[in-house]
């Protein structure tokens, strides 16, 4: 599976050909200068809330790629008074299987509130189970025992975890969260990006070897095949 990261929380994964945008935060990141938003490919772009970080690129990389576009009820409903109709509402708990193959939604502790003030709805994270390998993407996220119930829906071959403290977890309760989701190969994000959630990347990384876990932070633009 490579995975390719557009900074902040966004990334992207390619499975059985479909290429799958996360979070897409790009254009207003001083860090992803470099990433051209107009050179990004998405058949499905999924939203875990409605935070500006999160969701400030979504509405231009929908349009122009006609990407399905997966989030809670209520930022689906907003999006379709912006006048996107390919969507895909989802909610906590539920599951659906996609041509790529299957995601549950899953609990995030955050908050979740869209642009213009409305109400975005539960915050969730998401189980992605496939082929060509299983991930958890946290999304905004405390740590929450929750997570323990993830490896009871599938046996992950990696998983996407918050990292930058202060609105997330940090890393401490990051190593943590592997420990509950039974993951040892963990990719941080949401860190650096604002002065809130600067991070010393040797440190952490010494943090999680010292666990026993493998931490990646890959470079923004950069793609790994895991």
């Amino acid at each position: 599976m490579k995975f390719t990261f557009y900074g902040h929380s966004s990334f992207a994964v390619e499975i059985k050909g479909k290429k799958i945008v996360f979070d897409p935060f790009i254009t207003h990141n001083e860090l992803a200068k470099s990433i051209d938003i107009n050179k990004i490919e998405a058949d499905y772009i999924f939203i875990s809330h409605g935070h500006d970080d999160h969701i400030a690129d979504l509405i231009v990389l929908a349009r122009r790629t006609n990407a399905t576009v997966v989030g809670s009820f209520e930022i689906i409903t907003w999006l379709g008074k912006q006048g996107l109709e390919k969507v895909h509402p989802m909610n906590t708990g539920g599951k659906w299987a996609f041509d790529f193959g299957t995601v549950k939604c899953v609990v995030a502790h955050h908050s979740s509130g869209l642009p213009d003030g409305s109400y975005g709805g539960n915050p969730m994270g998401f189980l992605f189970t496939t082929a060509e390998g299983n991930f958890y993407f946290a999304g905004d996220t405390a740590l929450t025992l929750d997570m323990q119930l993830i490896p009871r829906f599938a046996k992950l071959d990696f998983a996407v975890l918050p990292i930058g403290d202060n609105f997330t977890m940090g890393a401490d309760d990051a190593i943590v969260a592997a420990e509950f989701i039974q993951c040892k190969r963990i990719i941080g994000v949401h860190y650096d990006t604002f002065g809130y959630i600067k991070i010393d990347k040797e440190k952490v990384t010494k943090q999680f070897a010292k666990a026993g876990l493998e931490l990646l932070l890959p470079a923004i633009g950069s793609s790994i095949d895991l």
